[in-house]
């Protein structure tokens, strides 16, 4: 059901909120737009600026993977700047009452762990980039290290146990996606009783099967997002509308 009145739809949610017992929330990046940190996808995103570095090409080219940490570098101010927005506090809120035992997340910026869920309840499919792993042997960053090698190198460091190229904690594309996240995030949509999709697109997958696999396995499924998605006719519930505006009457003290 598309929601025509905004205020009924926020209340419907409300309802729906009430009524389960066991909630999981899916976010993109549309959560935090309103924290400063552009999204990918859209008009003016960063993919309309800067074309993706694959994965083997990261892999494969020192120039690549330089290109890929001036990058990364360049949005230090932005990701450093960045606090939980309504809807990550709206979340966590949930969080806090016991309502929701953890978030799925196509997203990279910390947010969620900010805002106050444990790391170990942030379900990061597509990893994080607020700290830097070798692509060899696992071993993890900080991205200071990262960056004063950088500028005393002059080019993107190598792992310092096993000379492997090290790059941001973040799944790339071409690179495999992380099964342990996958099966917790398949778990976790097979055992709600609500799914609330909130500002993705639905479009990347297999990410974007989650929803629909909570469908099927009987949940109910919210989607909130700015614009229309491919799976709103299956939705029990759509709001295109502001993500804070629509979930900030549900952050707690």
């Amino acid at each position: 059901m598309i929601a025509s009145d905004f205020s009924s739809s926020v209340e419907r949610l409300g309802e729906m909120i009430a009524e389960a017992a066991v909630i999981v929330p899916f976010t993109g990046a549309g959560i935090s737009t309103e924290c400063g940190i552009p999204d990918f996808r859209s008009p003016g995103g960063l993919w309309s600026r800067n074309r993706p570095i694959p994965f083997d090409e990261f892999t494969a080219s020192r120039a690549a993977r330089d290109e890929s940490w001036r990058r990364r570098f360049a949005m230090e101010p932005t990701f450093a700047a960045a606090s939980p927005g309504r809807g990550h506090r709206a979340l966590a809120t949930l969080y806090r009452a016991g309502k929701v035992p953890a978030v799925i997340t196509q997203n990279i910026d910390n947010l969620h762990q900010a805002s106050g869920f444990a790391a170990d309840h942030v379900i990061e499919l597509h990893g994080n980039t607020t700290y830097a792993r070798c692509i060899g042997c696992g071993l993890t960053y900080d991205l200071g290290w990262v960056k004063e090698r950088f500028e005393t190198l002059g080019h993107a460091p190598e792992c310092a146990t096993c000379d492997a190229p090290v790059k941001t904690a973040t799944i790339s594309f071409g690179q495999a996606m992380p099964e342990d996240a996958m099966q917790r995030a398949r778990e976790l949509a097979q055992q709600c009783d609500l799914f609330i999709a909130i500002g993705s697109s639905l479009v990347v997958w297999p990410a974007a099967g989650f929803p629909l696999m909570a469908k099927n396995a009987g949940a109910r499924l919210v989607i909130i997002n700015n614009q229309p998605t491919e799976q709103d006719d299956m939705a029990d519930l759509v709001i295109h509308h502001d993500i804070g505006d629509t979930l900030g009457p549900f952050v707690g003290n």
